[in-house]
C-alpha cells in the first residue's frame, strides 16, 4: 500500500512539474514569408538568437553533394558588414558565443549574447540572411575546413563510415543515401556560380524561422525584428520531389571496412517513417527498451550476463522523409558477428511476439517524462525546439505537446510497430570490419 501510495505521489508530482513548465511563445510571419517565434523568460539576463533554414544535406542535386554542410561554414566568412574573419571576434568581445550545425534535413544559426546585445545578434543574423559576402577566396578556404572536418571527423575516425555506409545500404535514390557532408570531389567541381544559385534558392526567409528566446521586452523585439527584417527580399518557393524508396522485403547483407579499427562491429538496419509519423515515435520507445542504461534488455543481455559484447544499441535516427532504425554491437573475444546477429534478433522478436510488461513500460514513460523536462530546461534547448517543431514538424506548440504523444503509446502499439518494421525480411545486415581483413 505503502508503495503504491509513493507511485501515485510520485506521478502526481511529475504531472505539476510538466504542466508547470508550459512555454509561451508568439508567432507570426512578416510579409516576405519569414516565420518569427517570441519566447519571453526574464529569469536570467540572456537571450538566444537563432535562425533555422530549411535546408539540409538531401537538398542537392547528383554531383554536388554536402553543400548545405559547406554552407554552414561558408555563412561565416563574413558579410557585407562584417569583416573576413570578424565573425566570432564580434561575438566574444561582447560576452556571447555562438555555433551551428546541419543535418540531413535543416541548418541552424545561434547567437547567446546578454541580453543588452539582443540587438547586435538580430543584426548579425540579418547580415548573413541578406549581405554575405561569397567570393572564391572563402570558397577555396572553408572548401578546406571542409575537407580537415571530414578527415577528423570521418576517414581517421574509428567507426567514422558506420554512419555514410548506413545511408548507402539503406537508401538507393533518395538523397538520404549520400553522407551529410558529401564527397569531396563533388565540393572541388563545384564553381562559384553554383555556390551563388544554391545560396539565392535556400538561404531566404521564406525558407526560415527566426526564434528570439529569452530577457527580452516583447514589443521592442517585434520592432527590431521588422527593422533589421522585413526589407530582406522573398526569395522563389522551394519545391521538393524527391524520389521514393521501394520497401526492403529481403534481408540484404554488407560489408564495409574501416583501416581505424582492430573490433569489429555489426548492424542491424531497418529503413523506418520519417520522424512526424507516429510510428517513429513508437520505435524510439523500443530502441529505448532494448538499450538505454544497462538495465535495458540488450545490454543487460549481451554485454552484463553473457559477457558476448563489448557494446550494444539500438538507435532511432530521425530524418524528415525517412528514418533510419539501428541495431548494433561489437564483440568480446572470439565472439562471431552472427552470433551476435542471432542474440539481437531474439531480443526484437520478444518485442514483436509479446507485450512489454507494465513495469518496463512505466519505466519508459518516466524516462520520456525526464527527457522532456530536460528539452526545455534551457533558454537555448526551448529556442532550438521552437525552431525544430514549426520547421520540422509544421506545429509549434508540439513543444507543449509532444511529450503526450509519448504518454499515449501503448504496449500494444508497441508490439504492433515492431511487428510492421523490425522484421528479418526487413533488414539490412552490416559486418563492419577491420580494413586489414580484405586482403585475407
Amino acid at each position: 500500500m505503502k508503495s503504491k501510495c509513493f507511485l501515485l505521489l510520485l506521478a502526481f508530482l511529475t504531472a505539476l512539474t510538466v504542466s508547470a513548465q508550459e512555454v509561451v511563445y508568439e508567432e507570426y510571419d512578416l510579409d516576405n514569408g519569414l516565420h518569427v517565434i517570441l519566447h519571453q523568460d526574464n529569469t536570467a539576463p540572456v537571450v538566444t538568437t537563432s535562425v533555422m533554414y530549411h535546408v539540409g544535406g538531401k537538398d542537392r542535386t547528383e554531383g554536388r553533394t554536402g553543400f548545405a554542410h559547406f554552407f554552414e561554414h561558408l555563412l561565416f566568412e563574413g558579410t557585407k558588414n562584417i569583416k573576413k574573419g570578424k565573425w566570432f571576434e564580434i561575438v566574444s568581445s561582447n560576452g556571447g558565443q555562438n555555433n551551428a550545425n546541419t543535418s540531413q534535413d535543416r541548418t541552424y544559426y545561434y547567437e547567446v549574447f546578454p541580453s543588452n546585445n539582443l540587438e547586435l545578434g538580430l543584426w548579425m543574423e540579418s547580415e548573413r540572411m541578406l549581405h554575405p559576402v561569397i567570393d572564391q577566396t572563402g570558397v577555396d578556404t572553408q572548401q578546406e575546413v571542409v575537407k580537415e572536418e571530414k578527415r577528423l571527423s570521418y576517414d581517421n575516425r574509428p567507426y567514422g563510415q558506420l554512419l555514410p555506409v548506413l545511408g548507402k545500404s539503406l537508401f538507393k535514390v533518395h538523397p538520404y543515401k549520400d553522407p551529410n557532408i558529401g564527397y569531396m570531389e563533388d565540393l572541388d567541381a563545384a564553381t562559384l556560380e553554383d555556390v551563388i544559385a544554391y545560396n539565392k534558392k535556400y538561404y531566404v526567409p521564406n525558407n526560415a524561422v527566426l526564434v528570439v528566446a529569452g530577457d527580452i521586452d516583447v514589443a521592442k523585439t517585434k520592432k527590431m525584428v521588422s527593422d533589421y527584417f522585413s526589407t530582406i527580399p522573398r526569395g522563389e518557393d522551394i519545391e521538393r520531389n524527391f524520389p521514393k524508396e521501394t520497401p526492403i522485403t529481403e534481408e540484404v547483407k554488407v560489408t564495409a571496412y574501416d583501416a581505424n579499427i582492430q573490433i569489429p562491429a555489426v548492424g542491424v538496419a531497418y529503413r523506418i517513417p520519417g520522424f512526424k509519423e507516429r510510428d517513429a515515435y513508437i520505435l524510439d520507445m523500443v530502441s529505448t527498451y532494448l538499450s538505454d542504461g544497462k538495465s535495458s534488455k540488450l545490454y543487460k543481455k549481451i554485454v552484463d550476463e553473457q559477457k558476448q559484447g563489448l557494446q550494444v544499441g539500438a538507435i532511432n535516427i530521425g530524418q524528415e522523409d525517412y528514418g533510419m532504425y539501428l541495431v548494433y554491437a561489437l564483440p568480446v573475444g572470439q565472439t562471431s558477428l552472427d552470433v551476435l546477429v542471432t542474440e539481437m534478433e531474439e531480443e526484437i522478436s520478444k518485442v514483436r511476439s509479446e507485450l512489454i510488461s507494465e513495469n518496463d513500460y512505466q519505466k519508459l514513460q518516466n524516462k520520456f517524462e525526464n527527457n522532456y523536462v530536460n528539452s526545455n530546461s534551457s533558454i537555448e534547448g526551448i529556442a532550438n525546439s521552437l525552431a525544430r517543431y514549426y520547421m520540422l514538424y509544421g506545429d509549434t506548440e508540439l513543444i507543449n505537446k509532444d511529450i503526450e504523444i509519448y504518454r499515449s503509446i501503448t504496449r500494444e502499439e508497441i508490439k504492433a510497430v515492431a511487428q510492421k518494421y523490425l522484421n528479418p525480411n526487413q533488414r539490412v545486415i552490416i559486418d563492419y570490419l577491420p580494413k586489414e581483413k580484405i586482403d585475407n
